[in-house]
């Protein structure tokens, strides 16, 4: 049975979203939702987990945390059996609240906080159930967009400061405003529903933390197992059939035995099937149709062209993927 894969440290920021069973509501009534708000007070203090912004919804939750010691999870299942303990007993009950696990996604650093921070606030109005984001009562918004109701255990000095030293209550309120623009493209910095961040980050956070052999119960750890950053796998390519690089961006000047070099690498990474003709076509400077009828060129030349051949032999002798 396939398991969400968790990435636990000290120090460690969260993405932490939990739904109803069959996304059933998980809160009925107003007091429902403060029942909630004590409890994660409960679990922040016990636990000693930052709270940087929450929104509750009907039938799911969003949380933005800080783990300052390696307990996500047990930090997470005691919040959720604990609410769904009190819940149940409250409106004499039995049974699960929650659908099965909780998901949680690692997020790279404070800058991203923010960005995350304006796209959970945004919930309620993405919704439909107000006009006005001040309107809804049942979000850490009001707390950054107009100091109000301000809660001991809600930490919104780190996303805050990030607007060094302005009024950072309105800074906050127009960065929300005009997030409407870019929230398309929030999760563009998402690698494999598990690190909201840079490549880079991912790959340092794989190296560190994760194993490297394939687990049939994590299917998260078997996709980053098989990602690999297409640029470094371009440059050992080159590199095993002592291709520069450098000429890639120079078509007018390039030799013919050098773009069949070009033809090979391309034809390479287009193998894999790991890559699309988009983020190929970027290392080439070829647009993604380009790619596609290079490929094509290829596929036809590389069985007649025995030094091709040989250097795409070369190729996949050398990189395995």
């Amino acid at each position: 049975m396939a398991r969400p894969l968790r990435i636990e440290f000290k120090g460690a920021f969260y993405h932490i979203l939990s739904r109803g069973n069959e996304r059933r509501d998980i809160f009925l009534q107003d007091d429902d939702y403060e029942l909630f708000l004590g409890v994660l007070e409960e679990m922040s203090d016990r636990f000693e987990v930052d709270i940087f912004a929450y929104v509750l919804m009907s039938n799911h939750y969003h949380l933005l945390i800080r783990t300052n010691q390696q307990n996500l999870s047990k930090s997470m299942q005691w919040l959720g059996t604990t609410y769904t303990r009190r819940f149940n007993l409250k409106h004499s009950r039995n049974g699960h609240l929650f659908q099965g696990r909780f998901k949680s996604i690692l997020v790279q650093n404070d800058a991203y906080l923010m960005q995350l921070s304006c796209y959970i606030h945004r919930n309620p109005l993405r919704a439909g159930l107000v006009n006005r984001l001040a309107d809804y009562r049942w979000s850490s918004y009001r707390t950054y967009a107009y100091k109000a109701s301000h809660i001991s255990w809600l930490n919104t000095d780190l996303i805050l400061s990030q607007f060094n030293g302005k009024d950072s209550y309105k800074a906050y309120r127009e960065k929300v405003q005009k997030y409407s623009e870019e929230e398309a493209k929030t999760f563009e910095n998402l690698r494999h529903g598990i690190v909201f961040g840079t490549r880079r980050y991912l790959n340092k956070i794989t190296e560190k933390y994760l194993k490297k052999e394939s687990d049939e119960e994590l299917p998260q750890l078997n996709r980053i197992i098989k990602d690999k950053d297409p640029a470094k796998v371009l440059k050992r390519a080159a590199k095993a059939i002592n291709f520069d690089l450098t000429k890639l961006g120079q078509s007018d000047r390039i030799f013919q035995k050098d773009i069949q070099d070009r033809d090979v690498l391309l034809y390479f990474l287009r193998g894999t099937g790991l890559y699309t003709n988009k983020q190929i076509g970027e290392l080439f400077g070829l647009t993604y149709s380009a790619v596609s009828r290079r490929a094509s060129i290829v596929k036809s030349e590389i069985s007649k062209q025995p030094e091709m051949r040989r250097k795409y032999s070369l190729i996949k002798s050398i990189i395995k993927i």
